[in-house]
Parts: structure tokens; C-alpha cells; sequence
């Protein structure tokens, strides 16, 4: 790939966030298709290389006045439900109309700095189970939980107890990754930080710094690279989104430190380089990223696959950038879109065919919220 954009300016701070790329102080999840459910597959057919440029329009704003918005899960009939980091709250969003029904409070959930409540994702069999899988932390760690829906209770009872999917991942103020998503192998893949402990993204016995693989009850995924462990890549510094194409690739973003973020193709069993490497590196042994981004242009959060590239969300860049992908490789530089228009940006998701959701994040203690802030927009794309 070509080179992506110009050398970042050194931060002043070594100890970043992973909000922030380079301050220190205090994830949608996404779909592994295109398209949502009930919605028309896109036009543009797997393996078509998209064209260089491509565009954004912001088609409407669906919903406004949403605390530390952080996890969106699209459900079937066009409604959203949306977690609340500080609050530790779910949300279910009317698609249509923006009106809002909490579900529930999640028990057992200790917010502070960059952690709290995090990424959410659907069960792969929501159709009869009606569960919501939810990342959160702890007083003590780092968690993955699954809690069933019900709709008949009243509204701020409709969740049911968590059961504990896995446990015991590294917690800090900062670096806590919280991504979530079920690929298209049906199983869970969840996004971890080093909450600032460089060493554990080394270390395969740790959970910190890694793309886990789990069954939807919480054990090691068959064909695992390695035996008897959850670890499916291994040398992340703190994973915010993750993302498949057509053709089943995962993808994912990451924040650097002081210089690089990452777009990364995700290959099982690879180690991803980081404290060692930041960003591409003459070193042998890691995976270079497809993509990497200064930090104040990026600090991405999630992303999502659509038309034909990687979308990603902004926070300190607080703009959406597009990758046009040919295979795992990136097929044309970059473009920004919406640039500083709707502040920092946490989530974004497809929606189906060449519509996303995206979701901003200036209520989080870092951005400059506005009245109505913060929103899910819906963008049409290309």
C-alpha cells in the first residue's frame, strides 16, 4: 500500500489513552456482513475492487440526547439498541421515530476512566434466545456477560441477571479495549486492551492485548491457533473495532501511542508487534498494518464493512475515514469524511446495503458537547 498519510508530531505525553491516542487520563458492535437484517444485499459484489474516491451523506439524524454512548446493536425490525458507558445502562432506540426505552441497569459494572460499559452484540440465535452479550468492567477485571430480553417486563426491568461469559481480563483507567462482535462463524470475538501494562500483549497467557475467539458460552473456539486458549491474535496495544467483509476477513482498529494508529487484517495465530512495533516496523515476525494514521488524525474507535471498505470512526480525529480494500490490502489512500462536523465519533455499523449508523461520543469527558449531543446518524455511503 502506499504510504497513508504524513508522520504524526510527537505528543507531549507518553502514557496515552486509548480515547485519545496520546493523553493520558480518562467500540458497534459490528456486523459481519453488509447487510442488516430484512435488508437488500448492495449492489456491489464480493471481490469488486471500489473505486478510489467515494462519498458520505448524512441522510438524518435518528436519535439526540444519549449519555457516553459506546456499543450499538441493530435488531431486526430497524430499532437499535445502544449501551451507556457511565450510566451502564442499555437503550433500545425506535428507528423511525428516535424514541427511547431503557431496558435495564447491568449489574456489577464499576465505571471509570475509559471503562464501563462497552461493546454489545446480539446472540447468533437472538431470533428464540433474546440474549444481549455486553463487555464491561468490573471492580476487578474485564468481563464478557450475556443477559436475556424481555420485552413484556417494564421498562428498566426487561434485563434479566447476567451470566458470566468469560472473566479475569486485565482492567486499567485507560486501555480496556471493549469490542465485541459474532463473526460469521457464529462465533465471539472480543477486542482487548493492555490497560497499560505494555508486557501483557506478549504474553499468550494473557488476555490483555488480544483478539479473543470464544463459543457463545465462553470457551476456547475450535480451530484456535493455539490449543486450549482463547487467544486468536496476540501483540495488540487496544482493539476498538472489528469488522469482516463479504468474504469473511476480519478486520480491525487499534490506537497507537505517540505516532501511529492502526488499521490491521487480522490472520489467526499473528502477532500484531506492539510494545515493539508501532505501526509498520523493518522487524521481522510482526504483522504490519494494512493502514496507519497519525493520532491526532484518527484515535479510531470502531468500524464496519460496506460497499466495498472499511469505515472507520474518529475520536480525537473526530472525523470517519473510508479504506478501500482489494483483498486484505488497502486498493486507494484513504479519504476523511465529516470532518469536525459532528465532534468525536465512537461507533459506526452497517445498516444495510450503503447505509450505516453512527454514533458520536462528546458526552465521554473529552469532547465538546453540543445541544442534543449525543446522536445516531444515519449515513448513506459509496
Amino acid at each position: 500500500m502506499t504510504a497513508v498519510l504524513a508522520a504524526a508530531a510527537l505528543l507531549l505525553t507518553a502514557g496515552c489513552s486509548s480515547d485519545d491516542g496520546g493523553t493520558a487520563g480518562g467500540n458497534g458492535s459490528a456486523s459481519p456482513s453488509d447487510t442488516a437484517a430484512g435488508a437488500s444485499p448492495p449492489e456491489r459484489t464480493a471481490g469488486e475492487t471500489p473505486p478510489a474516491k467515494g462519498s458520505v451523506k448524512v441522510v438524518r439524524t435518528v436519535a439526540t440526547g444519549l449519555s457516553t454512548p459506546w456499543g450499538l446493536a441493530p435488531l431486526a425490525d430497524g430499532d437499535l439498541l445502544v449501551s451507556s458507558r457511565d450510566e451502564a445502562t442499555i437503550t433500545r432506540i425506535d428507528g423511525k421515530t428516535g424514541g427511547k426505552t431503557e431496558l435495564g441497569e447491568v449489574p456489577g459494572v464499576s465505571p471509570a476512566g475509559e471503562g464501563g460499559l462497552l461493546g454489545i452484540a446480539l446472540s447468533p440465535e437472538y431470533a428464540s434466545d433474546h440474549m444481549i452479550y455486553a463487555y464491561f468492567t468490573s471492580a476487578s477485571d474485564n468481563r464478557v456477560v450475556r443477559m436475556r430480553y424481555d420485552e413484556q417486563k417494564p421498562s428498566g426491568e426487561q434485563l434479566g441477571a447476567p451470566d458470566t461469559v468469560l472473566r479475569g481480563i486485565p482492567k486499567g483507567v485507560i486501555h480496556n479495549g471493549g469490542r465485541i462482535a459474532f463473526g460469521p462463524d457464529r462465533m465471539l470475538y472480543v477486542g482487548t486492551g493492555e490497560s497499560g501494562d505494555t508486557g501483557l500483549s506478549q504474553d499468550r497467557d494473557s488476555l490483555g492485548g488480544k483478539i479473543l475467539r470464544l463459543t457463545p458460552e465462553g470457551e476456547p473456539a475450535p480451530g484456535n491457533p493455539f490449543p486450549d486458549s482463547p487467544v486468536y491474535s496476540y501483540g495488540h496495544r487496544n482493539v476498538q473495532g472489528l469488522a469482516w467483509d463479504r468474504e469473511q476477513r476480519l478486520f480491525a482498529s487499534e490506537f497507537g501511542q505517540n505516532t501511529w494508529d492502526e488499521l490491521n487484517a487480522i490472520k489467526p495465530g499473528d502477532n500484531y508487534g506492539w510494545p515493539e512495533a508501532e505501526g509498520r516496523s523493518d522487524e521481522g515476525g510482526f504483522h504490519d498494518p494494512i493502514g496507519q494514521w497519525s493520532t491526532d488524525e484518527a484515535s479510531p474507535s470502531g468500524i464496519a464493512h460496506a460497499e466495498g471498505s472499511i469505515w472507520m470512526a474518529g475520536l480525537r480525529g473526530q472525523r470517519l475515514w473510508r479504506i478501500p480494500l482489494k483483498g486484505t490490502e488497502a486498493s486507494a489512500d484513504p479519504q476523511a469524511f465529516l470532518e469536525g462536523e459532528h465532534g468525536r465519533l465512537r461507533t459506526v455499523v452497517p445498516a444495510g446495503g450503503d447505509k450505516l449508523w453512527l454514533v458520536t461520543s462528546n458526552t465521554d469527558g473529552r469532547g465538546d458537547p453540543k445541544d442534543g449531543d449525543d446522536r445516531i446518524l444515519e449515513l448513506q455511503v459509496s
